[in-house]
This record gives structure tokens, sequence and C-alpha cells, in this order.
């Protein structure tokens, strides 16, 4: 381990509407002192992220608000609490409402359909234009303090040219409300966004979970990782239509989060293992252009992913990413704090202790005590 501290991250998954879940979430982070040192986010979490990094720690959660409570101030209809019925029919009446008006502050219907236009621009590529949540970024987000590196952020997107992941982070370039635009913008609802002459579509596209791209990066820090996934890759086998269709959804847009962390993180125990080998040569050795290359892989840190997962309720369907009513962000943004309070208390009762160089996967939505809720991901 090279400091006594471990370098916290945020990794934020994309998800629309659910994105008030991970608000909460760093709600309840941020109450107990863990304050993210570095933020990596996609399509909706790459906005989250952006919030958070492009403010002073003291201005995060009002800015969060901020944006939640704008972008879901349009009229919806009312609370339908304690009848699920009810309360599913609200959620599918007001997703039709986000559809034809659009969301305050995020984006808004064409008023020509992109079906009728004879443009080949980009505006006939989608049917909302996405330009006022670049006024919203402008005036919720300090890229300046961004640029500044006060707090490492990496946002992804898709070339849509080469069909390419593509990660724009403040540690090697400078990041305008562009860059987050292009993380977002998922076709065909939003536009794409044009960045040095090359067009990007939304990060999900390819990968919804920006882990990957956080475990390449060539750090000596140990890493303490909360990964926050708005669409949760376990779940009931279907029993409607309408149930089968959310729960492809569900499965397509979680980038196997198990699967995937679990991938990940074995192979970061592979690289430690190899460090540790490696110094077991001489260093006559190590001159080896061979070893140089497995040098340059091996890795020493220890990674620690907390995954914390919104997961739905029975009235929620298949566009509840597209359900902008007040009611349903702050029900989610609630969520996020209860989830977050509780990975926190597990956290004191169930000490996380990596071995170093180790690599250790926590679910606190899992019985503590189960064997599943906290793992050593061995290779």
């Amino acid at each position: 381990m090279s400091t006594d501290e471990p370098q916290h991250v945020l990794v934020l998954q994309g998800g629309g509407a659910l994105g008030s879940y991970q608000a909460g979430v760093f709600e309840s982070l941020s109450k107990s002192g863990c304050g993210p040192d570095w933020v990596a986010g996609i399509s909706i979490g790459a906005i989250n992220a952006a919030i958070i990094a492009g403010n002073a720690p003291g201005d995060r959660l009002e800015k969060l608000k901020a944006f939640w409570t704008l972008v879901t101030s349009g009229w919806s209809f009312g609370r339908a609490d304690g009848v699920e019925i009810l309360r599913a029919l609200s959620g599918e009446a007001n997703v039709g409402l986000a559809m034809t008006r659009g969301a305050p502050g995020f984006f808004t219907p064409r008023a020509i359909s992109p079906l009728l236009m004879a443009s080949q621009g980009p505006e006939a590529l989608s049917f909302y234009d996405s330009s006022p949540l670049r006024g919203t970024l402008e005036r919720l987000v300090d890229f300046d303090r961004i640029n500044a590196q006060e707090t490492r952020l990496s946002v992804g997107a898709v070339n849509i040219r080469t069909g390419n992941f593509t990660y724009f982070d403040n540690q090697r370039q400078r990041i305008g409300p562009e860059h987050i635009m292009a993380s977002g913008a998922l076709p065909p609802g939003l536009p794409p966004v044009e960045i040095d002459a090359e067009w990007y579509w939304d990060g999900g596209l390819v990968s919804n979970t920006p882990l990957e791209y956080v475990l390449e990066q060539n750090t000596t820090d140990d890493l303490m990782i909360y990964q926050v996934d708005l669409f949760n890759a376990r779940g009931p086998m279907p029993t409607t239509l309408q149930e089968a269709a959310e729960r492809e959804k569900d499965i397509r847009y979680s980038s196997r989060t198990r699967l995937n962390t679990d991938a990940n993180l074995k192979i970061h125990r592979l690289k430690s293992s190899l460090a540790a080998l490696l110094k077991t040569l001489p260093t006559e050795r190590l001159t080896d252009p061979d070893l140089q290359i497995l040098s340059d892989f091996s890795k020493e840190n220890s990674v620690v992913v907390v995954q914390l997962i919104y997961r739905d309720r029975a009235y929620e369907g298949r566009f509840k990413d597209v359900e902008f009513s007040r009611q349903t962000m702050l029900d989610h943004w609630a969520s996020g704090v209860r989830d977050g309070d509780r990975s926190v208390r597990d956290r004191k009762r169930h000490p996380i202790e990596p071995t170093a160089g180790g690599a250790l996967s926590v679910d606190p939505g899992l019985d503590p005590s189960s064997a599943q809720s906290q793992k050593d991901v061995r290779p």
C-alpha cells in the first residue's frame, strides 16, 4: 500500500431519471466523510459526476438538488401512495408527459419530427433537443474548478465513426459542457455531440459502468471504489410481457454488473500477483524486454469495490429511466440515502480489510453475513 488512506472513487452508471438515486448515495457518503477524490460516470452518471467535481465540497449537495429539482419541475400527475396499481398508472402517465414535453433544463421535443426533416445534420438524428442541458451545466458546474483537477473527473462516450469507447479525463484534457453532453447523448432520443471534429454518442452503448476504466489507470494508490448502479443485473422471472420488457432493459444496461466487477477484480489480482512474482527475480533479469512488459502490466495497490445497486419497486416499469416526476425523483433519492447509510453501518460492523494487492467486492444490498456480500476475488 502506498498511503495510509485509500483514494476514494465514485463510479456512476447511466440510467436517466434513476440518477437521483446516485445523488442520494452521494449525500449519505458525504455525511460519513467519504467524499470522492475521483468521480467517473456514464450518461446521467457523467452529469452527476460533473456537478460533484465542478463544485466545492460544501456546495455539491446543493447543486445536485438544484439539478434534480429543475429537471423534475415540469407538470406531473400527483401522488398515488399506498396502491401499487395506481402508482404504476401514475408513473406511466408521467413517462408520457416526459416524452411529449421533455424535462426542464435537460431536453425538449423538436418542433418537427426528425422523420420529416430533409436536413442531414445532427438535429435530424434525434427526437429531442439537448441544448437546454448545456445552459444547465454552465450554470451549475464550475468547469474552471474541474480543469484545475482538484477532483479527478472521467466520463465515457462512444466515437460514432470508429465505434470505439473514449474517456474524457481532466488529467488528460480540458473538460467542457460538450464532454458531459456527449457522454449522455443516447440515440435516437438525444443528438450526437461534436468534439474536435469527431461525433459522439452515449457511452452506455458500449459499457454503462466505468469501473474497467478506473482499474486500468496507472495508479499506485489503494482504491476504495463506490460503484453506484441504476440497473440491477439480478431479478425474478417475468410473468407478463411488460415485466419481460423491463427485465430485458435491466439486463442490457446493468452491463452484467457482478460478472464484470468480478472479472475486472480478478484481472487486478493477477496484476498484483505478477508484481509480487517479479520482486523475487534477480535485479539483472528485470532489464529483459519481456519482463519489462510484464512489469508495466503489474500492479501492487489493493482495491475494494462497494456495489450500491438501485433495486426498483414493483410498480416501476420498462420506462422508469424517463419518469421525471418530482415524487419519483424524491423516492429514488431517499433510496440512495438509505442504501448509502446501510453501507456505512455495515462497514463499521464488518470492516473491509483487503490484503496488500488484494481485490475485494462488497454488496451491502445482500445479507452482510452471506458469502456473496463480501468476496475476496482471486484469480
